[in-house]
């Protein structure tokens, strides 16, 4: 399946991508919001990335699929810290 490893590459350094971008964002603001969201995508892209390269079987999945309901754990817990803060 080189079509689904190759996009699942594309996948993953997307989410690199994103994760650098809100580093930025957090060294111009200094906003914790920022590097939250840094690390879960960050997170994101470690997920994907581990689809792709070991190649898992689907019995296995769900110790991946953890770490996919972690960056969004921490991305629900940065809102919630954010709005929490702003009120």
């Amino acid at each position: 399946m080189p079509l689904y490893d190759f996009l699942s590459g594309a996948v993953a350094t997307g989410f690199l991508v994103c994760c650098l971008f809100f580093l930025r964002y957090w060294r111009r603001t200094g906003d914790s919001l920022f590097i939250y969201f840094a690390l879960a995508f960050a997170l994101l892209g470690f997920g994907e990335g581990m689809f792709t390269l070991a190649n898992v079987q689907s019995e296995h999945r769900v110790t991946i699929f953890l770490i996919r309901l972690a960056a969004f754990g921490i991305i629900i817990f940065a809102i919630a810290r954010t709005n929490r803060r702003r009120a």
